[in-house]
């Protein structure tokens, strides 16, 4: 979770201090994301065929990454971490209601509060973070919660998340060229390494932790885990970045936060018996 924190404290690090454009920092991190998950896959043993779904799930990694990029440039680390992963939790809501799952009353009110959580955060006022970095928050959140369902269930997730990363780099550097046409491109050796830093070791080595660690949890506790994500990034940027907190910051993490707690206890809580 630390190392997910971590994501949003170096690219905003890096954008922030102009030291890299957006799509160049997608460019180097999806390449390190790539180089660090193929070696781990490759000192597994051999790596088998890519699956077929590999170009698609790329599409869908290469647009969360981009869109998470051009947030920064105008959100703080702390909501934007907030508004990624509500926006990821409120994806695998849906995914769950589309596939046919009932939820329970307690789901819904759960549902109901982080909802109320992302309206509060979102909403016009003097502390609202900035229209277009929320929406491209929100939308890579969403890319993020459906590469994950894409992913989920993989025999290899090592193997299968590198092959995705390697595909994903021709359209990233697409972006790169298109984006050098119409504004200044630029990377430091400060935004190389924050890059590099991001996607070897926050990307491509955290989610090989995560995925090792999910063996050790259940989907109970691997959610609530990934709770703690918003507020450690948030208390990170305050002691790293400078970020301030601001009321509206902390109602709306309590809100969605706790709406999504409330959620998973319902998902968990056995249904009650009906009596005949």
């Amino acid at each position: 979770m630390l190392a997910f924190a971590a994501n949003s404290l170096l690219c905003r690090a890096a954008l922030a201090g102009r030291h890299a454009d957006a799509a160049s920092f997608t460019t180097l991190r999806l390449t390190g994301g790539d180089a660090a998950l193929s070696l781990l896959a490759l000192a597994r043993g051999p790596r088998r065929g890519a699956p077929s779904s590999a170009w698609a799930s790329a599409v869908i990694l290469f647009a969360y990454a981009i869109l998470f990029s051009l947030a920064y440039l105008r959100i703080p680390a702390g909501t934007g971490a907030l508004l990624l992963f509500a926006a990821v939790q409120l994806t695998m809501i849906g995914a769950g209601l589309r596939a046919g799952e009932r939820p329970r009353a307690l789901e819904w009110a759960g549902l109901a509060v982080s909802l109320a959580g992302l309206v509060l955060l979102t909403r016009p006022g003097l502390t609202q973070p900035d229209p277009a970095g929320a929406a491209s928050m929100l939308a890579a959140g969403v890319g993020w919660g459906l590469y994950s369902l894409r992913g989920r269930g993989a025999f290899d997730p090592v193997a299968t998340n590198a092959a995705a990363f390697l595909r994903s780099i021709p359209f990233a550097l697409a972006a790169s060229a298109g984006f050098a046409l119409v504004a200044d491109t630029r990377v430091t050796p400060t935004g190389l390494a924050l890059a590099l830093a991001s996607g070897a070791i926050t990307s491509g080595l955290g989610y090989a932790i995560w995925y090792a660690a999910l063996r050790g949890l259940s989907a109970m506790r691997a959610a609530i885990v990934q709770l703690s994500v918003p507020p450690l990034a948030a208390a990170l940027a305050v002691l790293t970045l400078g970020e301030g907190v601001s009321l509206r910051l902390v109602l709306a993490s309590v809100l969605i936060l706790g709406g999504i707690a409330l959620a998973l206890v319902g998902r968990s809580a056995p249904r009650a018996a009906v009596r005949g």
